[in-house]
């Protein structure tokens, strides 16, 4: 089985040019864990510019659902640019916008006519879904969660609530969100234990929160991301998204699914919210949706998505090469990739869980699917956060050839590309071992 080859220090002569050159020229505001300057990939090794090669258990951060530089996808992108590269879909028609929008009406759960909106990023399909929530329920506040990420913009930021630094010197942001405790049932808010706790954490919504504070009536939507990604990994319990869904259809509230990070079959279902048998009234899709190419959509029944011309647009929404990269991984997905994040998922998370029998700091591992994560501890017990030995384990992953990314306050996410192999899967597990095994014993 192929490994990582580290052939020079970290960062290389060639990587450290790049990184000063960046320093002077680039916005300071991107976090970069380690020096990693990539130069090309294939499949799920990154080659950076000074020949090192590495297991990317990152995918772009969920992107490149189909590994780097599928050639499937290249095709498609290939043959596109060569007949249109940008026309604009809010002023005009062109063919793969129109295809993608039909592919992915057909593809969202729940009866009925679909739409579907285009715009750049998972940010870009938040804030629509934020402005059709508005438009369509004529309500002004909404309901998001604690340990969510919806974005940078300023409306996706608003319903984000993920870490301090994303907010910081941003208020006043938009008003008329409520934060609420997601279902994390490792540290639950009300110190409950699941299943005995009944659900608190969803009753709570409607004996507390609308009793009191939030008249219900005036709610447009509930925006939750089905597993939470940037919060940690985050898998709710079972019962969670159906009671929930109860209490936003009992009063005229839009159900709202974030599957930025989730969805596109990441889970071994093409959204992740059918493993808790929910049809959403709105969904929000990017990162995996076109491999690498920038592409987010809205998706929304007809009767929903009912608002006029003018209201909402964007100039390089549905460009033409990225919903041909969309149609292309959409394939892909249908036809193995989403049977193989099963398989290979089941493989990483038992992986996961043997290596929880013989290191005390690996206090909880999670996910579904190809969306795994292990959450790191001082002390089993007191669950006392590991997050400096978070960041010492990622370092050494990556100086043997592994990439991984953190999410949460201290854990780490393993998120590769849907063609994950099981020997890669393996290569995977024993470089991590090792990286525990030297900064946690």
């Amino acid at each position: 089985m192929k490994r990582p080859q580290i052939k020079t220090s970290l960062p290389g002569p060639q990587a450290k040019k790049l990184i000063k050159l960046d320093k002077s020229f680039v916005s300071p505001s991107y976090t970069r864990v380690y020096p990693l300057v990539a130069d090309k990939g294939k499949g799920l090794w990154i080659q950076d510019v000074d020949g090192n090669i590495f297991l990317d258990f990152t995918s772009g951060i969920a992107v490149n659902a189909t590994g780097h530089c599928h050639p499937q996808v290249v095709k498609a992108i290939q043959a596109q640019a060569k007949r249109l590269l940008h026309m604009s879909g809010t002023d005009f028609y062109y063919t793969p916008q129109i295809k993608l929008a039909e592919k992915l009406a057909a593809l969202a759960p729940g009866r009925g006519a679909k739409r579907a909106y285009f715009g750049n990023s998972g940010a870009e399909a938040v804030e629509a879904a934020f402005k059709l929530a508005r438009w369509h329920t004529k309500r002004e506040l909404n309901i998001a969660f604690f340990g969510a990420f919806h974005g940078r913009t300023m409306g996706a930021l608003s319903l984000t609530a993920s870490k301090t630094v994303q907010k910081k010197h941003y208020n006043p942001l938009v008003p008329g969100i409520t934060h609420i405790p997601y279902a994390y049932c490792y540290r639950c808010a009300y110190n409950l234990t699941h299943p005995k706790c009944g659900l608190y954490c969803v009753h709570w919504v409607e004996d507390t929160l609308f009793r009191t504070t939030v008249p219900a009536e005036e709610v447009a939507a509930i925006f939750v991301e089905p597993i939470q990604g940037e919060g940690g990994y985050i898998v709710p319990p079972p019962g969670f998204h159906k009671e929930l869904k109860k209490i936003a259809k009992k009063y005229g509230i839009l159900y709202v699914a974030d599957e930025v990070q989730c969805g596109m079959g990441r889970t071994g279902k093409m959204f992740a919210m059918e493993h808790f048998g929910v049809t959403a009234d709105v969904i929000a899709v990017a990162k995996g949706i076109a491999s690498g190419l920038p592409l987010g959509a809205m998706i929304a029944p007809a009767k929903i998505m009912n608002w006029e011309a003018g209201s909402h647009a964007s100039t390089f929404g549905g460009n033409p090469l990225s919903c041909q990269a969309a149609m292309a991984t959409i394939e892909l997905l249908e036809n193995n990739l989403m049977k193989n994040a099963t398989r290979q998922g089941q493989r990483l998370f038992k992986g996961l869980l043997e290596l929880q029998k013989n290191y005390e700091c690996i206090g909880d591992v999670r996910g579904k699917g190809l969306m795994a994560a292990v959450e790191l501890v001082k002390d089993r017990e007191t669950k006392a956060p590991a997050t400096d030995w978070r960041s010492r384990i990622i370092n050494k992953a990556f100086a043997k050839g592994l990439l991984v990314l953190a999410c949460g306050e201290n854990s780490i996410r393993f998120s590769p590309s849907l063609t994950v192999t099981a020997g890669e899967v393996d290569v995977c597990l024993s470089i991590f071992e090792e990286a525990v095994k030297e900064v946690a014993e």
